[in-house]
């Protein structure tokens, strides 16, 4: 392994002032910084990180720990971490706690998986991280499942008091959906809501209220149907609406798998999308573009999160605690394809 004394006896300088060079400080004249650096080259030096980060008490590392690494938005968020951490010469440590699999949407258990969150952050901390960034399988409040800590903690797809979060604004979103859907002349407009105790679904709901109120609709009782997220559940939901004696002409689903439901329920009972029936999901997943017709969606910016999380935990590490905005929400994106048509 070539020392800094190898380097320095060849160049004919001191180690400090090789070590001026490789860290590009001091008085050090242009003529002997290139011939350290030509011999730097020459030898293949690689600067022993390890030591570096125990003076400095930095390791330009991340950890992330990501609930459930199978559950879709996880992907994306961390790819969009992991480009910004590259971009500003970081890296990423990635734990999975695999959530989704022990507790599945039952987020009142997660506190049995509390020891788990715990080993992570004590694993991470344990390695130097500068940071960690939390990832959660659904957006919720999950305050007190970390406990503080002396490094930057920022949370995406969920939140937690006094901490940093990174979301999208699902509120907004539906409003957005429903809107298009007025705007296109549809005036019996339905919705199949996720789980009742979900903050997305009560969000998602005061935003499709709020549209009916911006044009004056009245909000009709039997058109509000309560799905659990599941392709099955938007199917049944859907056929319950559909067989109506008045059947709405429009049908936002609160997530892309019920929307598949839904058009599935039309398939059986003849009715044709978008002639007879629209229908716009929500989250943009790939199976949206999959379906017959190709479905009217509203995407998420989950690449986005990420990166902005990533962003947070960057200017917390400058000190630039001040001008941080402790809960951001990114707007979602109407992705228009072919399953919404004016009504007949």
């Amino acid at each position: 392994m070539v020392r800094l004394k190898d380097i320095a006896e060849r160049a004919g300088v001191s180690t400090a002032t090789v070590s001026y060079v490789l860290n590009n400080k001091g008085n050090v004249s242009e003529e002997t910084r290139k011939k350290i650096l030509k011999i730097l080259d020459e030898l293949e030096y690689k600067p022993n990180q390890i030591a570096k980060s125990l003076k400095t008490r930095k390791t330009s590392t991340v950890g992330v720990i990501v609930e459930d690494i199978t559950v879709f938005n996880a992907p994306e968020i961390i790819d969009g971490i992991n480009e910004c951490a590259e971009a500003h010469g970081f890296s990423i440590l990635l734990t999975n706690l695999r959530l989704y699999k022990r507790i599945g949407n039952n987020f009142s258990n997660v506190d049995k998986c509390k020891h788990l969150i715990t080993n992570a952050v004590d694993s991470l901390l344990s390695k130097q991280v500068d940071g960690i960034i939390y990832i959660g399988v659904h957006t919720r409040d999950v305050t007190g499942l970390i406990s503080e800590i002396d490094k930057p903690l920022v949370y995406t797809y969920c939140f937690a008091d006094s901490g940093y979060s990174v979301n999208y604004d699902d509120e907004f979103a539906s409003f957005e959906a429903t809107n298009y859907l007025i705007e296109k002349g549809h005036r019996k407009i339905a919705l199949i809501s996720g789980l009742i105790d979900s903050i997305p679904a009560h969000e998602r709901f005061n935003g499709y209220h709020k549209a009916l109120m911006k044009h004056q609709l009245i909000l009709n009782p039997s058109y509000v149907k309560t799905g659990d997220w599941s392709y099955e559940s938007g199917y049944k939901m859907a056929k319950d609406l559909l067989l109506q004696k008045e059947p709405p002409t429009a049908i936002l689903a609160m997530n892309d798998l019920m929307a598949g439901g839904v058009l599935e329920a039309c398939r059986e009972l003849g009715i044709q999308v978008p002639q007879d029936l629209s229908v716009i999901g929500f989250d943009n997943r790939e199976c949206s573009l999959y379906y017959t017709p190709k479905l009217t969606t509203m995407d998420l910016p989950l690449r986005k999160m990420g990166a902005k999380s990533m962003e947070k935990i960057l200017r917390l590490l400058s000190g630039e605690l001040e001008t941080i905005e402790m809960n951001t929400k990114l707007r979602c994106q109407l992705i228009v394809r072919e399953s919404v048509s004016s009504p007949r």
